[in-house]
């Protein structure tokens, strides 16, 4: 066989390769929507948790439906005397929920650098001692993690848009995390009796000095019924 032929035999397997990979993520990705019903996300339903002393235009701006939240590790808390890490937060308060089954589908970007940061939370829990919320998303060395662990999505979240479905089942206690249509983990509910949806960059352990998280095309779903998992 020629050289010709055999590059272009090689390029050919390679393609063909790449096709049937491209199209078994897709048979695994799953539209998580179906079934619930849309539920309005504007300024009426969240508001903003920053640092108490800064004004809200030094630490988040909405441009061309992108909300951009970043903060710095020397920040303040969110209110004066709050022994809590810094934050920027979109606080989704115009949902707080006791019952049925909730989603929130966003798409994220995480800047490179970021790390140490939780990026969405569902908030309410009555578990571990010190711990009021059901779910966290953290990032950590350019990884998507559930609070500190597991690992969802390994070293590859910095510098791109890549879509979060949290679907919250409350009667069932359980939580689904899906990462660009594909389901990533079922977490286990962590009590509570009152839940919300929170958006942005809040500083954990190991947090680096900046953090900035991006999200747009937020929705927030509801289904009025206790489903099977």
């Amino acid at each position: 066989m020629s050289r010709r032929r055999m590059a272009v035999a090689v390029l050919l397997t390679i393609s063909w390769a790449m096709m049937m990979m491209i199209l078994s993520c897709r048979a695994d990705e799953v539209d998580t929507t179906l079934g619930f019903t849309d539920l309005p996300f504007n300024t009426s339903y969240y508001h903003l948790h920053k640092p108490y002393d800064l004004p809200e235009s030094q630490r988040y701006s909405f441009t061309g439906g992108v909300h951009r939240l970043w903060v710095y590790a020397t920040d303040q808390p969110y209110r004066r005397g709050s022994p809590t890490k810094p934050r920027t937060e979109l606080m989704i308060n115009g949902y707080i929920y006791d019952s049925g089954i909730w989603q929130i589908e966003g798409q994220a970007f995480v800047p490179n650098g970021t790390n140490g940061a939780c990026i969405l939370q569902v908030f309410g829990g009555s578990g571990e001692v010190g711990r009021r919320t059901t779910l966290m998303l953290r990032v950590y060395n350019g990884s998507l993690t559930y609070y500190r662990s597991p690992v969802l999505v390994p070293n590859n979240i910095f510098d791109r848009w890549f879509r979060v479905n949290v679907i919250h089942h409350v009667a069932a206690a359980v939580l689904e995390v899906y990462v660009d249509g594909v389901l990533l983990y079922q977490a286990p509910g962590r009590g509570g009796t009152k839940h919300f949806f929170k958006l942005g960059v809040y500083g954990q352990d190991d947090m680096s000095y900046y953090m900035e998280a991006r999200w747009k095309d937020v929705r927030i779903l509801y289904k009025n019924a206790t489903a099977s998992i």
